[in-house]
């Protein structure tokens, strides 16, 4: 049985707690029990997710949750057969089983991807978008793309591919266009940095999506991912989100706070209803990473340019389910010198 420490939460802790505790134990998961260990309910990523697309407090108790649910968590009894615990988490779609002793008490938690002997790490392919100016950050790209800037000691891209070859990724695909050839050069094939890279190379830049156009077919969701963009997203809460949301994608948002500088007045017809005195907005923003089914690919046109947004647009017109994963672990877009100086702080504290 394993040490579920890392696991158990109780029913008053907060949401945010919650939300750590499960970063630590890198499963997807808590187990919220009370003081002789009973089973109360359970928490995923997703639900946490969840609750922040909603608005919800996350100062609250992890039990408000819990009181918005119809039904209680998924369990099976202690020392049920593995083939059983298969049978059950497939047909529920889960990840995560809670075994329960005669008393209901939690012993331990029974995994899919150990109980099918698979790897851990999803299987995907990434594409990273690579072929930008930089405009904005001239002179420093005169002579370097800006995902070959350095971050600390090495380039931004090359700590991109780490990244995902550490999430378990190994087929990658740089799209790139301004300097292209610093780029080719210093990743070769990839073998040095132990993934497999193949590049999609544009003559003439095509937008955010244009390079999608040349991939091969899949039969994997594909992650793509703005090669300017330093994050330590967890890609596999991303893929597990996705499968449970049955997307065909899935994108990622960032919580964006803007303060208006002024009294706000609101108004029906001639008649001012509210005021508000410099209120901050809460936003959703598009941070630049995406997980779509790889049939989407096709309706890429090869011709002409072509945005994410567009790609975005063209899935709600056709009725396509588009969802929102908030990312809540550490993001930064590094389009402005003073970001590009603040992800240097960041490497160099240990916060990136």
């Amino acid at each position: 049985m394993r040490d579920l420490r890392p696991f158990l939460v109780a029913p008053q802790d907060s949401l945010l707690a919650v939300m750590q505790r499960i970063n630590q134990n890198a499963h997807g998961i808590a187990l919220v029990a009370d003081a002789e260990g009973r089973l109360l309910d359970t928490v995923t990523d997703g639900d946490l997710r969840r609750a922040v697309l909603a608005g919800t407090d996350l100062q609250l108790p992890v039990s408000t949750l819990q009181a918005r649910r119809s039904a209680p968590p998924l369990t099976a009894p202690l020392g049920a057969a593995h083939a059983e615990l298969i049978r059950i988490l497939e047909k529920a779609g889960l990840r995560h089983l809670p075994l329960l002793d005669a008393q209901g008490r939690v012993q331990d938690l029974a995994l899919l991807e150990e109980l099918l002997e698979q790897e851990r790490a999803p299987q995907l392919a990434a594409v990273v978008m690579a072929g930008g100016y930089g405009q904005r950050l001239r002179p420093l790209t005169e002579d370097l793309p800006k995902p070959m800037l350095p971050v600390g000691d090495k380039p931004l891209l090359e700590r991109t591919v780490e990244q995902l070859r550490e999430a378990g990724i190994h087929s990658i695909y740089l799209a790139t266009h301004y300097k292209s050839q610093v780029v080719a050069q210093h990743f070769g094939n990839g073998d040095h940095f132990g993934v497999e890279i193949n590049y999609l190379d544009e003559e003439q830049p095509r937008g955010t999506a244009g390079a999608l156009a040349q991939m091969p077919p899949g039969d994997q969701p594909l992650l793509v991912i703005n090669g300017d963009i330093l994050t330590r997203l967890n890609y596999r809460a991303l893929l597990d989100f996705h499968r449970e949301n049955r997307a065909d994608m899935t994108v990622g948002v960032r919580h964006y706070e803007l303060r208006v500088p002024y009294g706000v007045v609101e108004t029906e017809g001639v008649q001012v209803s509210r005021l508000a005195e410099k209120p901050t907005q809460r936003l959703f923003v598009n941070a630049g990473v995406y997980l779509l089914q790889p049939e989407l690919c096709r309706l890429v046109p090869a011709d002409r340019h072509f945005d994410m947004t567009d790609l975005i647009a063209a899935l709600m017109a056709a009725g396509k389910r588009v969802v929102a994963f908030p990312i809540s672990e550490y993001w930064l877009d590094i389009g402005q010198p003073e970001d590009y100086a603040q992800a240097q702080d960041d490497v160099r504290n240990g916060r990136a």
